[in-house]
């Protein structure tokens, strides 16, 4: 790309992302169908649905069940509270494990949005055998890190992952 003006180099990248982007999304359909389906359960008890770009998922805010947060299936996130721009704190400060400062709801849903665009069906298993819902799971303590950070958002180093 060295010998292409920088004006078409910078279409190139927003068009190959936005390619990467709808793969992603494609190959998580699985678990987006699956949040989809919850979703649309909870419009019924007085949840509300709107896409976010911000956030890459369709977002249903005030979804009725579950513990307060919010959770992740593919590009869709089931949010208890109102609003998807809430402080909250990282599992490792919840935990006692270290100081951190507040991040934002939606920053650290995003990286799990993007974990789940990346390891499409297998991310669920993965999740899981992991540790769940745990400070102790890898997936979360990098959706922590890209809501402090913006970056690596990767439950694994990117090297780890590229032979």
């Amino acid at each position: 790309m060295n010998g292409i003006p920088s004006k078409r180099k910078s279409i190139l990248r927003r068009s190959g992302g936005r390619i990467l982007f709808l793969l992603g999304m494609v190959w998580t359909l699985p678990n987006t169908l699956i949040g989809l389906l919850a979703g649309s359960v909870g419009l019924f008890a007085g949840a509300r649905a709107y896409w976010s770009w911000r956030d890459r998922a369709l977002v249903f805010e005030r979804w009725p069940w579950g513990p307060n947060g919010a959770m992740t299936l593919g590009n869709v996130v089931l949010n208890r509270g109102d609003s998807m721009d809430v402080a909250c704190n990282t599992y490792a400060h919840c935990a006692g494990l270290r100081h951190h400062p507040v991040i934002r709801l939606g920053d650290h849903e995003r990286a799990h949005v993007y974990q789940y665009m990346l390891l499409g069906p297998m991310f669920l298993p993965l999740y899981f055998a992991c540790g769940g819902i745990s400070v102790r799971n890898r997936f979360e303590r990098a959706a922590d890190r890209y809501a402090m950070t913006g970056r690596r958002w990767c439950p694994w180093p990117i090297e780890q992952l590229i032979p």
